[in-house]
């Protein structure tokens, strides 16, 4: 395989930035999912609201949605985007908070990195808020669940 398949390669084996000025702006959304497992004791206290550290879902959330916004800056060769909108919602059940990002833009590159990214850091920002609490907490399953738009067509998992 050459370095034609992988479009973050000049023909030299480079990394670079991919050249999106040719292509023509499309809505597009991008959702993602993580999972967070824990300890039921913790999981009662965040059901509760009685984490030490605050409102762990405000918090999480928040952090999940200035992720996306600044994936550009954390990943080295995704382009910094104008997001149209981020969501970040939690579903938590008896052992685990599972984590999902939705992320909107209309644009020539489209927002899977940055729904990714969302669900991380707000999944990091959970462990952050109740490590002190639980130290067996698992960060899993990280999966892109769908996307729509661009030239790649549509991807649902």
């Amino acid at each position: 395989m050459g370095n034609e398949a992988f479009s973050h390669l000049d023909p030299d084996g480079k990394a670079r930035m991919v050249d999106i000025s040719e292509k023509q702006d499309s809505k597009r959304i991008a959702r993602a999912r993580v999972a967070v497992s824990m300890a039921k004791e913790t999981v009662l206290a965040l059901k509760k609201g009685d984490v030490p550290k605050g409102d762990v879902f405000a918090v999480a959330r928040v952090a999940g949605i200035q992720a996306a916004k600044r994936t550009g800056e954390i990943i080295p060769l995704c382009h910094p985007l104008m997001l149209s909108s981020v969501t970040v919602e939690f579903e938590v059940s008896d052992d685990k908070v599972e984590i999902e990002a939705e992320v909107t833009t209309v644009g020539r590159t489209g927002v899977e990195m940055e729904a990714l990214t969302a669900c991380s850091v707000s999944a990091l920002t959970i462990y952050d808020m109740c490590k002190s609490m639980d130290k067996t907490m698992e960060i899993t399953d990280l999966v892109l669940l769908q996307k729509t738009g661009g030239s790649s067509g549509d991807f649902s998992r």
